[in-house]
């Protein structure tokens, strides 16, 4: 299930960061909803909005710790628990899609825009999600103990 989701999660982040890419220019937006939502497409070489722009290697590098990391925290614990393989899967689905427009592109693609906060996308979205959901699977196991 971890490989499924995380495969579903990356593809799909993948394909739409390809519509956007062929259907906007950059800093192109469209109204979805006018002043609430809007689908921008932006480039960014930075971190969460933006910051530290320009450190593509290092971002790449940290992402791949944390889904090694994830990784061995998975398999040590030995748990084949549907909830903790949607919660890793979601992370390294969003991260690896990120890691994909960095190697490839040199920056990542983002394109859902709120208007009150920075614009993002769908892997970003997955990772947010599944570091939730892992929080509270560590939270539940915790509590168990």
């Amino acid at each position: 299930m971890l490989y499924l989701i995380t495969g579903i999660i990356l593809v799909l982040d993948q394909w739409i960061k390809l519509l956007i890419r062929n259907s906007f220019q950059v800093n192109q937006s469209l109204p979805v909803i006018k002043n609430i939502f809007h689908l921008t497409y932006i480039r960014n070489t930075g971190a969460s909005f933006g910051i530290l722009a320009g450190y593509r290697y290092l971002f790449i590098m940290i992402s791949l710790v944390v889904i090694g990391g994830l990784l061995v925290y998975r398999y040590r614990l030995n748990a084949r628990s549907p909830f903790l393989d949607t919660s890793v899967g979601l992370i390294i689905g969003g991260a690896t899609g990120n890691i994909a427009d960095r190697l490839r592109l040199g920056y990542v693609v983002d394109y859902l825009d709120f208007r009150i906060w920075p614009v993002f996308n769908l892997a970003d979205s997955a990772v947010v999600i599944g570091v939730g959901l892992l929080i509270l699977y560590i939270w539940k196991v915790e509590d168990i103990s």
